[in-house]
This record gives structure tokens, sequence and C-alpha cells, in this order.
């Protein structure tokens, strides 16, 4: 007899519920895909040249930075109510063949600016030597005065605006040591006219003092030593108001002596760059909000100071002096857009005292080129946010 054939009862244990995933013959898992793509990527490496390589790496380096400095920037919050302020120069409000005066009227009255930076520029004041001419000062002083506003006066040999050096021509004679002495005695009648007016809130001592690539200066003007002794007269003589001094570029850090009760920084964004001649090009400056932070973190722990900005670009920088170039030269590196970018830029970075630059030139535009669009923009943005309140000392 035929021996049956008995089948096996057991029975194989199956998963119950969902169904198991299995792979078809020849196909990949996920991990093994990632796999294989790496081993892709690996070999078309390999089979590159070295300078190809090279060029690969600094290319994906290149764009990872890029991608973290965007997130990064994204992040940044506008500061909420900051005190703006304003930049006043007789000698660019003449340069631009406005009437100065009615320049800063409008400025006070019809923009409603209440904070100031002024100028004692030294070559206009002592033109002849022992003889002081202080009206267009005082008027300017008395003006900002009546309207309760507030003034930080400029000190010294370094003043804003060009030729950044203000010293009388009669200067140019005198001795190393008697042009120290001159620039001293020059400093103490300053501060004695001014230490008591009602719109003083603070001194800002030799404007970029060490700023050593703009401007006239000479590389005897700028002198460390003498620097220090200017800053300890002022405090001597007037000891209730507190002296600012301004950082020499985008990039300078207070390592040195004096130290003042307040550091302030420029923040130019659209220049014209005549440093690499002959390729000259606009530029817009490489300083991220994330490099001001910074900054201004190491001035807060290192000096034990707080930061200000005493310049705000919101005035073109062309090839020329902006008096000599035309409306479409001025709009490529200032126009409404860029200043709307300017303010958004600044606020981020922090700080709660910003003095914009370019008042004049916004009133030149509205009397000159019967374009009052800038001057409504400058409303627009330093009124918007403007609280009344004085910068602190």
């Amino acid at each position: 007899m035929k021996k049956k054939t008995v089948k096996s009862h057991k029975t194989s244990k199956k998963t119950i519920g969902a169904p198991q995933k299995t792979n078809k013959p020849g196909q990949l898992t996920f991990r093994g895909r990632i796999k294989q793509a790496r081993q892709r990527c690996k070999n078309k490496l390999t089979s590159l040249g070295k300078w190809q390589r090279r060029f690969f790496y600094l290319f994906v380096s290149v764009v990872t930075l890029l991608l973290i400095h965007i997130t990064v920037e994204s992040m940044w919050q506008p500061y909420p109510s900051p005190n703006y302020g304003m930049s006043f120069s007789v000698k660019y409000a003449e340069e631009l063949g406005l009437d100065w005066q009615e320049t800063l009227t409008a400025l006070l009255d019809d923009l409603q600016i209440r904070n100031y930076r002024l100028m004692s520029y030294w070559d206009t004041i002592e033109a002849e030597r022992g003889v002081y001419t202080f009206e267009n000062l005082d008027w300017q002083m008395d003006q900002v005065a009546e309207r309760n506003g507030t003034v930080s006066l400029g000190l010294g040999l370094r003043q804003p605006r060009w030729p950044e050096c203000h010293q009388p021509a009669w200067y140019n004679d005198l001795s190393a040591d008697e042009q120290d002495e001159a620039l001293l005695d020059f400093v103490s009648i300053v501060v004695n006219r001014y230490k008591d007016h009602p719109a003083l809130i603070s001194y800002q001592l030799e404007n970029e003092a060490v700023n050593a690539w703009f401007g006239t200066c000479t590389k005897d003007d700028i002198n460390q030593e003498r620097l220090v002794r200017e800053f300890e007269l002022v405090k001597s003589l007037d000891p209730n108001n507190p002296v600012w001094m301004s950082l020499s570029d985008q990039h300078g850090l207070p390592l040195n002596k004096p130290v003042p009760d307040k550091y302030g920084y420029s923040v130019y964004r659209t220049v014209w760059n005549d440093k690499t001649a002959p390729f000259n090009f606009y530029l817009t400056y490489p300083t991220p909000i994330w490099y001001h932070k910074a900054r201004m973190a190491f001035i807060n722990s290192y000096q034990d100071r707080e930061v200000f900005i005493h310049e705000l670009q919101l005035e073109p920088w062309a090839p020329e002096a902006t008096v000599n170039v035309s409306v479409e030269e001025q709009d490529k590196s200032m126009d409404l857009e860029q200043m709307e970018e300017n303010v958004d830029f600044a606020r981020k970075i922090g700080v709660q005292d910003i003095y914009a630059w370019g008042g004049e030139w916004w009133y030149w535009r509205k009397q000159k080129f019967d374009d009052p669009s800038v001057w409504e923009k400058g409303r627009e943005l330093l009124s918007t946010d403007q609280a009344q309140n004085s910068p602190s000392r």
C-alpha cells in the first residue's frame, strides 16, 4: 500500500493587523536608497578634478552660510520706539545753496524733530585767533531750546561734514605743541559757553577721532595722547554733562582710551566705492545686523557703556559732492525705498538713540527740485515711532 503523505498541521505565525511590508525583488529600502545616493555623489566627486572638488565644497559652504545669514537676519525685530534725532550742519546747508536758518526752522517746526547734533566748527568760530564768533551757534542752540529740544554738541578739531578736520587757517602755522594748546583753549571756550545751556544734554568729542581714510585730516591730526587730554579737560570743566564719542568707522572697536560715557557708531548702507580704483562702483556695506549687535554686546560688556547711532545714512553718497550730481545719480544710493530700508535696518540693531544724517538734503530736494517726496518720507519715518523723549544720557 502506498503511504499517504501527511500534511503538517503546524500553522505559521502571522501578525494580526496591518499587512507586513515586503520589498519586491530588486527594490531597495529607504536606508538603502540613501546609501546608494551617497555612493553616487561620492563617485561623482571622485571623478571630478582637484580644483573642481574645491570649487564644489566652496560653493556648498557659501550657500550654507548664506542661508544661515538670511535666517538669522529675518529673526530680528525693530526697536519699538527709538529716540530719533538729526545732525545739522550750517556748512552743508550753505553748500547746497540753502538758507541754513530756514532749513533748521523747517526741521524743527514742520518735521517736529526735537533732538539734534550740532557742530562748533573751529574755523568759523575762531577764524581769527583769539576772536570768537558764536552768533550762528547761539541761534541754533536757542532755537532748539525754545522748542524744548536737546543738543548733543560737537567739540574739537574733527567734526561732521567735509573736510572732517575744521581747523582755522592760522592753525597750520603753529608748531605741534602750539597746535595742541590752541585746540585745548578752543575746546575750553566752547564748553564754558554752553555747559549751562538748557538745550545741552551731551558733548560729542572729536567725530570719528582716529579715522585715517576719510577727509583731509592728516596722520598728525590723529593724536591719541591729545585726545585723552581733551577728554579729561571737558570732564573737568563740566562734570554734569556726559561726553560721547564715535567709533572711527563701521568696523572699529573701542580698545584704547579715553573711555567716554557713551559710544556712537555710524550706519551706512549704499555708498560710492572709490577705494579700489580703477574699479569704482556703488557698494552695499557687507555688515549685517548681527555684526552690529555683536559689536554692541562687546562694548556693553568690555567697556560697560551703551551705544547709539550717531550717523544713520539717509542721504546719497555719490561719486561727487551731492550738490553736483543729478537726481538720477542721487537715487542710485538713496531713494525712498533705501531710506525705509536703512531706518528698518538701524532699528533692528536695537539701540535707543538714532541720529539721522541728511535733513539738509531732504530740504534741498524739496526747495531746489520741487520734489517733496524725500522730505515727506523723512517725516513718515522719523515721526511714526518718534517719542518726544530726550536721548538717554
